[in-house]
This record gives structure tokens, sequence and C-alpha cells, in this order.
């Protein structure tokens, strides 16, 4: 359910009749139309939207307008509002925008303005866009929504904002660029004979010139204070009288003038006005619900208010809804109070009944929000709690947080303690309005009052919203904790272990253990997720889909944290499926990504593939962060199907989309998918460059347990560079096994190797982790094969084409290198599995160095390049003829061919020259 959009708030008010003309001021406007920003900016009263809606019948641009309101001090409702402004002159945004909005998930306000940027660049026309009553508007996130907006507004897009003051924009940096222009107060007063056109012509009197100067001296081309007075004077025969019986502030005159209008009405249209003024705005049916007055008719009396000039404005082309001038109104209610007060004693009561009977209306017409706004202000708790629970989707979630939120805040403790549900409404809407601190006091307040209370449906279903309010409580202090932050302080304590005991070494120890103590409670977070959203399951009501299917999804997030990978693919499934069923796309995305990572784990290439295209199907062009690990799964898919084009096109969309949410580490994992593209793409340099970038980009927003991933491709750029001291280092610090058994078999020392992996092995097929088994067996076949154990070499290279061929695995394979190349030419001469072999050994040679990249006049043949790795590894001649079952006479032949194409004399030069040319 989507909030329902208030036409009226974008209807362009037409011009009035009888419009007194300003051509000094609409010269102005139209120069303005070069710069960013107008800003009209003056007390009530001054003829601001007037002056802007009778400038704008002129102007030949398009126009989007927004009349804003109280409630538009909300983020989401505001942008809504925006985007539904901009829609009405060809801004192609689309509806899921909307749905994005509002739901509990949304991404950044700045990536969403991102997106409708784009849009309106892609317009062909220049067009304008009002705003008008900015001074509304009190909310932070709304002026930074607005600033970004103007920071990067398009050329072809001009800005107008009217408001009572300045509003909390970069005014003083737009006028220093010469891109504002600025309408204030002493420009918008009447002149003498505007004042003139204005009382004679467009009021129909006929003042001398001495009497409009004395009125004009009088209100001082105040428009309001000229307007009022000229409603009173209408069909009075001394109206010098009546000029010179006040002066006086803006106050006063209206004070008097007002007393003056509302007595030259009949009682029925004074009793219209004062009991309609609670309304922001006006139709026929809403004013007959509210006055509840059989003998007049609410449209009538609107037609004949707006013929009267009553300060009133219509909102449609068809006269249908009307709004009182802001300042009218706010007098009418001061007089409405004041006329209940003396004549009944009970003030509160009536205006509160006049708020009620609006509100029913107003509910019964499907506007919940606006029914909320009136039952708040009639003090009907329980109304206001009903319709903000709402049919389907809380008001909090449509666009209401702040008004809500502002409720709740003001209701007395015994109110919310006889209302539980409101405590647990009170923590919910905490958590959307990004307030975690005091969610956990409101969920204990909602379960002490719940106490010795009736354990009915409804009861259990209070205790399922409980229980779920923690559970997405303890997901929000996990966030971005990754469970590679472990290994780096058990490292870090290692590399620690026997240094000498300075302040320095000292501070770190210091640092270790509240990190440590942290980790600790981030790992107590995962099972109160697991706790809470089992017990939210257990206790929501079935009819309660959309919290049992967030409480589903956390449930599936957390198996996958604690690495129960059957159980959170189970949880994910079910979201995914509950999620359809009620047509919740956020759920369905977010489950389908997690799911995705699953079966690529799980290594179901295929499907993870298909799971990754569904999101991106979902998400359209939505610039949900979902897009981005949609988009990199699928490179890392395309990757290891040996697809680098389709690979590095998905990880740009990748990166490009992370990079334009703030404070997100995805960033860091797109990059290191490009560096490790560029590697195999024989780009060593390039994937240097990106990891330094990388690096620096950790160290910036201290996303140090992003390191450990960084780290692993590091070590393979300095393997390739033959900086084996270095990558030794790296893998040590970070505990990466496979590349601390990397950097072991390129020093020859396939002992350690094989005492890191076959350890690394019985753990993996232990936890049934499918990919990391994957990876330890292909490496093992190399690293066996180099340690001389040929019968486990053929068993590892068995099992690890059994487990990649359904899949069609490629680049886990070539990635190691001539040594894999060898082995899989033997297993193709013994008639293993030939047809995924042969296209394997296809890859090798259409990259492969010693066919095309070699910068040598002569390159080394396949056999030359495993011999010098076997030299490089410190073998003897009898070693590799062991090894490779060549004859000693064999070995010595290939070492002379080698060393001429190397141009070198010995073997220590032969290993340094091939690594100075990559060939290691």
């Amino acid at each position: 359910m989507t909030m329902p959009i208030l036409s009226t708030k974008l209807y362009i008010p037409a011009p009035r009749p009888k419009v007194v003309l300003r051509p000094r001021l609409n010269g102005r406007l139209n120069e303005g139309l070069n710069r960013k920003l107008t800003l009209i900016s003056a007390s009530a009263g001054f003829g601001k939207t007037t002056l802007v809606s009778e400038w704008l019948a002129g102007c030949e641009r398009p126009v989007a307008w927004l009349s804003l309101d109280e409630g538009d001090n909300d983020p989401t409702r505001f942008l809504t509002y925006l985007i539904a402004a901009l829609r009405t002159i060809g801004v192609n945004i689309e509806e899921g925008v909307f749905f994005m909005l509002q739901s509990p998930h949304s991404p950044p306000f700045e990536l969403i303005l991102t997106t409708l940027l784009n849009e309106i660049t892609a317009l062909p026309d220049d067009f304008v866009l009002v705003l008008d009553d900015y001074h509304v508007i009190d909310a932070k996130p709304v002026d930074n929504a607005l600033t970004f907006l103007l920071e990067h507004l398009p050329p072809r897009m001009h800005l107008v904002i009217t408001t009572r003051e300045d509003p909390h924009l970069p005014l003083h940096r737009l006028r220093v660029r010469g891109q504002l222009t600025e309408l204030r107060a002493a420009d918008l007063r009447f002149t003498h004979s505007e004042s003139a056109g204005f009382l004679n012509q467009a009021m129909g009197l006929n003042l001398s010139t001495e009497e409009i100067s004395l009125l004009e001296s009088r209100t001082e081309g105040w428009i309001a204070g000229l307007q009022l007075a000229a409603i009173s004077m209408q069909g009075q025969q001394d109206a010098a009288s009546l000029i010179k019986s006040f002066n006086g502030s803006h106050r006063f005159v209206l004070d008097y003038l007002v007393e003056e209008v509302l007595q030259r009405q009949s009682e029925s249209i004074q009793a219209f006005l004062l009991r309609t003024s609670i309304l922001d705005r006006l139709c026929g049916p809403l004013c007959d619900a509210v006055l509840l007055d059989p003998s007049s008719s609410g449209q009538e009396t609107l037609k004949y208010l707006e013929r009267a000039n009553l300060f009133i404005v219509p909102l449609d082309n068809d006269r249908r809804w009307y709004r009182y001038h802001h300042l009218f109104a706010d007098l009418l209610r001061q007089r409405l109070h004041q006329s209940t007060a003396s004549s009944t004693g009970n003030e509160g009561r009536d205006v509160a009944e006049l708020h009620k009977r609006a509100s029913v209306w107003y509910g019964d017409n499907g506007l919940e929000i606006e029914a909320f706004h009136h039952a708040v202000a009639a003090n009907d708790v329980e109304r206001a709690a009903r319709l903000v629970v709402g049919e389907g989707m809380p008001l909090h979630l449509r666009g209401a947080v702040a008004s809500v939120l502002a409720w709740l805040e003001s209701l007395p403790t015994t109110v919310l303690d006889s209302r539980p549900s409101l405590w647990v409404m009170f923590a919910s809407v905490l958590v959307i309005a990004g307030q975690p601190t005091s969610i956990e006091q409101k969920l204990q307040a909602a379960e002490a009052a719940l106490q010795g209370t009736e354990p009915d449906d409804k009861t259990k279903d209070l205790i399922g919203l409980i229980a779920a309010t923690r559970a997405t409580l303890a997901s929000l202090v996990i966030a971005g904790q990754q469970t590679g932050e472990v290994q780096n302080l058990q490292a870090a304590e290692a590399a620690l272990q026997g240094t000498v005991q300075d302040d320095k070494t000292n501070d770190l120890v210091g640092l270790i253990a509240p990190m440590q103590a942290t980790l600790s409670v981030n790992q107590h977070q995962v099972e109160t997720i697991i706790v809470q959203s089992r017990r939210a399951l257990e206790y929501l009501h079935p009819d309660n889909l959309p919290v049992r299917t967030a409480a589903t999804w956390m449930l599936g997030v957390a198996y996958q944290l604690q690495g129960d990978r059957t159980a959170s693919s189970q949880a994910y499934t079910e979201a995914i499926s509950i999620g359809q069923a009620m047509g919740n796309n956020i759920i369905s995305i977010v489950a389908t990504i997690g799911l995705g990572n699953l079966e690529e784990a799980d290594n179901q290439l295929y499907l993870a593939a298909q799971s990754y295209r569904r999101v991106l199907q979902l998400v359209g062009d939505l610039p949900l962060q979902v897009a981005s690990e949609a988009y990199l799964g699928l490179a890392r898919v395309c990757y290891e199907w040996n697809d680098l084009d389709e690979a590095e096109r998905h990880g740009q969309q990748s990166v490009q989309l992370a990079r334009q949410i703030e404070n997100t580490d995805r960033v860091v994992a797109c990059e290191v998918f490009l560096a490790r593209l560029k590697l195999a793409q024989g780009d060593v340099a390039g994937a240097e460059a990106v990891l330094a970038k990388t690096a620096q980009l950790m160290r910036q927003h201290n996303y140090v347990y992003r390191m450990p991933e960084v780290a692993a491709v590091q070590v393979l750029t300095l393997l390739r560079k033959g900086d084996l001291v270095a990558a030794a280092h790296l893998a040590q610090t970070h505990e990466l096994p496979i590349s601390q058994a990397k950097v072991h078999l390129a020093l020859g020392d396939t002992s350690k190797a094989l005492a890191v992996l076959e350890p690394l092995r019985l753990l993996v097929e232990e936890k049934n982790w499918k990919d990391e088994r994957l990876k330890v067996v292909v490496l093992l076949a190399v690293v066996y094969h180099a340690h001389g154990e040929q019968a486990k070499t053929a068993q590892m290279l068995s099992d690890a084409l059994a487990l990649a061929e359904p899949d069609g695995f490629i680049r886990i394979f070539v990635d190691e290198g001539i040594p894999m190349a060898w082995l899989l030419t033997d297993a193709a001469a013994l008639g293993i599995m030939p047809d995924y072999i042969r296209k394997l050994l296809a890859v090798f040679e259409d990259e492969s160095s010693v066919l095309s990249t070699q910068p040598l006049i002569e390159p080394l043949s396949v056999r030359e390049i495993e011999i010098l790795q076997l030299i490089a590894q410190g073998l003897s001649n009898r070693e590799i003829s062991d090894r490779l079952y060549l004859a000693l006479s064999s070995v010595k032949g290939h070492n002379q061919s080698i060393f001429g194409k190397l141009e070198v004399q010995r073997r220590t030069e032969a290993v340094a020259r091939a690594r100075e040319l990559g060939l290691l």
C-alpha cells in the first residue's frame, strides 16, 4: 500500500480575475530564470503565491508546482510529493520509486535524488519547479535533500521558493555565485499605482487619490491589509471614516479588519468560516461532514466565498477543492477558539468534535494521514492508534514518521501503559527514524504493560511484534560487521607476540581488547536475531504477513552469518515465497540476493546467476543498494565462466552504483573484484593501483574488517611480481590459509603448503562449504604434483573436476597457471572428462603468456615454463627428472634452451629474469 497523492498539492493556482499587473516584478522573475533559484521571502499577506501564479500564466516554460504543508516535514512524504509534482511535466520516474521510498529498507535520499536528477537531465525543455510555503518545513533532512538538489541542479531546471522566512539552504553561496534572485517585502509592497488599480478596479471601490494614499500609508502597501480594508468598505457610504479609524501594526490591522469582515457576513456564513477553519483544504462534502447543517450546501458556500473575495483560493480547475489564505485561516481559528470558549465554556470539546468529524470523513475517503492528523487534534487516542496501525501498512511507513513520532512523544506514560500496542509502535517508529538508543526501553515498557493481560490472539501478536523489533535492533547493531574481523584481531595479537613492551605496543593491546569485546557482543547479536526471530514467528498472527516475512528474512541473514547455509537457504526461500504472494518486492529482492549468495557458495553458478538476474528484474531502474550486490554477484559468476568482458561490465555497474551510496563498504568488495579481474587480464600494475586506492578508502572510513579480502588479492599481485617476502608477510598477518599455501608453493616449500591445506580441507568438508572445498582441492592438486605425490595429485584433480564441471567453472583452474595446464594435459591423455578438459585447455591456449605475451624473440614452451617453475622452487635436475618422469639428459637440454632464450648463464639469473618478465 502506497501513500495516496493529494492532487490539490500539485495544482498551479489560476490567475485571479481583474488582476493587478506588476510588470516590474515579472521582469525580475524573468531575469531570474537564468539563475538556479528565485527566492520570494516575505511575511504573510504580501501576495507571494498570487505573484508567482500570475507570472507563470505568461511563462512559456512547463511548470511543476508543490504546495507544502507541515506533513511534508517527513522527508519520505516530501520526496514522494516532489517526484509526483515533477511527473506532471513528464519526468519519467517509475512507480517503484514511490514504493521504495515508503519501505523500511529505502535507500539514502541522495541516491533517489540522483536518479531523479538523471531523469530531469533527459527532459527536452527548460522548466520551472515551484515550492510554495516552504516556511512550514522545519526538518533538517528535507533541507539537506533540497540542498543536494540545488547543488546538482540541471541547467534545464529553475527552482522558485515562496516562504515567510528564509530557508536553511546555502543562500549565501548561491548569492556569491550569482545563482540567486531575491524578492522581499520591500519589493512586494504595492506602489501607489498598484494600490489604486487593486482598490478601485479589482475590488470595485471608488476611492479618491487622497484616500488611496492614506490607506496605502496605513497599510504600508501590505496587500492583505488593503484587501481586508476593501472588503470592509464595500457597500459603505463613509469609507474615509473607516480608513482613518485604524492604524498601527499588521496584527492590529488584521484583528480590526477581520472583525469588520465577519460582522458583515450572515450568521450562517460566520459559522461556516469559523468551523471549517480547522481544515487545511476544503471541499463541499468535507465541509458538510464537519458542519452537519442540512440547511446549507458546503459546495455552494465555497463558491459564494470565492465570489466575495473572502481570502479563499481554488486548488483545482473544477473548483471542487479550496483553501483559505493561510493568514486568514490563522485568524479564523483564533476566533473559533475564542467564540467556543466564551459561549460554552467547553472550547476544547467543541473544537475536538469538529476535528473528529473531519477525521471520519478523511478516513472514509482513503486519506488516512489526514484522518490521523485530525484524530490527534481531537485528542482521540483510540482512533489515532487505529489509524497509525493502518490496514496492510502502518502510517509511519507511508510518509508520516515525523507526525507519528511527535504524537507518541506527546502522550503521557499512563496513556501508553493503558495501550501496550502504542509502546510497541513507539519502538517500531524509532527503528524507522534511526533512533535506536531508547528502543529497548519502549519494548520493556510494553512487556510491563502486558503483565496480567489475557493471552488472546491480539496479545500474542503483540508479543511477536516485540520479538521482531528486538531482532531488527540486533541486526542494526551488527550492520557492517564481517566475520573476518575476528581473524584481523587474532593476527594483530600474533604479530605483537615477542615484541618489546613499549608505550606503542601497550596502546595496541589496549585497542584490541575493546574491539574483541565488540565482536563478542556482535556474535551475541546474531544469536539474538535467531532467538527473537523464532519467537516472533511463534507468536505473530498468521495473517500478519509483513512482519512475518521480515522476521523470516532476518532469520536467513543470521543463519548465513553463522555459516548454517542450509537453514539460511530455507529461510530465504520462504521469505521470497511470502514476499511475492503479498507483493512485497523489497523483501523478495533482499532475500533473493541472500539466496544467490548461498547458491554461489554451493558452486551452483547457474542458479546464482538466475537469482541475481531476478533481482535486477525486480529492481528495474530503482537505485537500490542491492542492485550493486546483484551486479557484483553476476560479475563473479561471469568471471568464473571466463566471460571477462561481461564480468567487467557487471563489475563496473556494481562499483558505480556502490559509489553513489554514502557510508557503505560495498565499494571495497567491488574494487577488490576489479583488481582480481585486472590480474586475470595480465594488468598487474592496474591491479596494484586499484588495490592502493581501495586501501586508502578503507583507512579513510575505518573499514578494517574488509582487509582480509583485500589482502588476498594483494598476495596474488605480489606473487606475480615475485615479491615473495612481502606476500608471505601479508598472508601470515591476515591469517589467509589459501594465500599462505600459495606463498609456500612459490617458495618451493610444498611440505608447509600441505600442512596448511590438508587440515583446511577436512574443515571445509566437515562444514560442507562447497566453494571453499573446490578452492582447496584445486590448489592441493597443484601442490601434491609439486610435492611428487602423483596418486594424490590425480585424486585431487579428479575431485576438483567432478565438483566444477556441472556448473562450468573455468577460471578456478586457469588462474593456477602452467602447472594446472600440464596436469590437465596429462588428464586428457588418460581420457578423463575429455569435453570439459578440452574446454579448459582451449582457454589456456588463448591467453597463455608462452604463446602471446612473452617479450622474447623466441617464447618458452609449456614444458620449459614448467621446468623453470621447478627451478624457481629450488629443485635439482635429478629431482626435476623424477618429478616429470623425464630423462636427466632431457632436463639438462631444456635448461640450456631456457638459458638461451632468457639470455642468462645460470639458474639464479634465469629465475630473476623470468620474474622480471612476469613468467613466474
